[in-house]
């Protein structure tokens, strides 16, 4: 059973040098690994016996046969090749047949000095400056972002994942401890401050922008539709006050010339910018801007009323609600595709893909913003990045150390054992070959 790494594109022209570096990696898994590392070590141990039978025949049979002396010699050469490098690869991971005998057992005995060597090299020789920053200056990373978010297919992807991970931020935070910082800031930024000054200053500004006879008007016009809709407001209120002598349809003419007199008071007003009611609203208005500014005792009163509204259980009830509200409105459109929250996201990520693609200064400026945040990263926690392989081997159990690492490489050692044999076969022939030829010229 393998596991694809990636997938390849269905039509890809471009040269096979640069297209060997994209092509799909399998990793084997640790059963197909152990498969193929017993049948390397039978093929190893196989050509080690093979090469004890052919000696023991050549042995047994060179009187008779003179050739088979050279036989001889070339298997016996490759029995102490395929020995000699068997005991080296078995060193590497246990010690040979069991016996302590010295520098065995390398990896479970030295597991953490290579832990310290293996961290100390990725620290110096792949976490260096001139490594990371060329790498990261050569592959054009905004550009490449950029690209990858321009797509609507993937602006959807990054939109969901995130919004997976707000909604566990949401259901992470306890309602309490938000609440409670809800109420610490409107306290600090609410309440703190002064109200009367902060009101007067922009109430003399919107005076002296005349903003206030847009709110007059609009008083004015509903309380004239007011009127309009409910003429028995005044009802007997005028007439009530007359002397009961008084003949009943004069209250009635008093109380209809009364309602007629307030609504015909009220348009005069309306219709009039100049209307001196206006005018002593106007002055009413500037007269408060100025005294919430400025006189201690208008001062004082508000400031009172604000300490009463802050002793109020109402300013806790607000955090409260204030948090449930946004807590649902955020849950609902985080977990809706369609919400309009989801949608400005998406837009917005395709929108930077687009610039970053498009916009050279932006994406300069990117490239140079995450290279700088590299180098920092490399320059102050270049140790710590590399400690983490060594406090990694440390913490590995030994047996399983020498078991995963005899599993990713054993495989490829068994054949220096291959090797070893062939090459001693060749040099036990080759010396053989040598002393005869001498010793038949001395």
């Amino acid at each position: 059973m393998t596991t694809t790494l990636e997938t390849p594109d269905p039509v890809d022209r471009t040269p096979r040098a640069a297209r060997t570096a994209r092509e799909p990696r399998t990793v084997p898994s640790d059963a197909e690994r152990e498969a193929a590392l017993r049948s390397m070590k039978r093929l190893a141990t196989g050509l080690l016996i093979l090469s004890a039978v052919v000696f023991a025949v050549a042995f047994a049979l060179q009187d008779q046969v003179p050739w088979l002396a050279y036989v001889r010699a070339a298997a016996e050469g490759a029995m102490v090749g395929a020995i000699a490098d068997w005991f080296a690869v078995t060193a590497l991971f246990r010690h040979p047949l069991g016996l302590p005998i010295p520098h065995t057992a390398i990896i479970p005995t030295r597991k953490n000095e290579i832990g310290a060597t293996l961290g100390a090299f990725v620290e110096h020789e792949f976490l260096s400056d001139d490594v990371v920053l060329g790498k990261l200056r050569s592959i054009g990373i905004s550009r490449r972002l950029g690209g990858w978010l321009a797509e609507p297919a993937n602006a959807e992807r990054l939109t969901s994942e995130a919004s997976v991970a707000a909604r566990g931020v949401l259901e992470l935070l306890g309602d309490d401890d938000v609440e409670d910082v809800i109420e610490r800031l409107a306290r600090k930024h609410l309440f703190e401050p002064e109200w009367a000054p902060s009101v007067g200053r922009v109430g003399a500004r919107l005076v002296a922008a005349d903003q206030q006879r847009a709110a007059v008007d609009a008083l004015l016009d509903k309380a004239d539709d007011w009127l309009v809709a409910h003429p028995e407001a005044f009802g007997s209120m005028v007439s009530d006050r007359l002397p009961r002598w008084m003949p009943g349809f004069v209250d009635r003419l008093v109380d209809d010339r009364a309602a007629r007199e307030v609504r015909g008071f009220v348009n005069a007003v309306r219709d009039d910018p100049q209307h001196p009611l206006r005018e002593a609203i106007d002055r009413y208005l500037a007269d408060l801007a100025d005294a919430l500014q400025h006189d201690p005792a208008t001062i004082s009163r508000v400031e009172g009323i604000k300490n009463d509204l802050l002793e109020s259980p109402r300013v806790r009830e607000f955090a409260g609600e204030a948090w449930t509200a946004v807590k649902a409105a955020l849950d609902d459109s985080l977990a809706d595709p369609e919400s309009e929250l989801r949608q400005s996201l998406r837009s917005a990520i395709v929108e930077v893909g687009g610039r970053l693609v498009a916009d050279e200064t932006l994406a300069a400026k990117v490239d140079t913003w995450v290279t700088d945040a590299a180098a920092y990263v490399v320059r102050t926690y270049r140790h710590e990045i590399a400690g983490v392989i060594t406090e990694t081997v440390e913490r590995w159990d030994p047996a399983e150390t020498t078991r995963k690492l005899e599993l990713q490489v054993g495989r490829d050692l068994q054949f220096i054992r291959i090797n070893g044999t062939v090459v001693g076969a060749l040099a036990g022939l080759a010396i053989f070959s040598v002393a005869t030829v001498l010793h038949a010229l001395l």
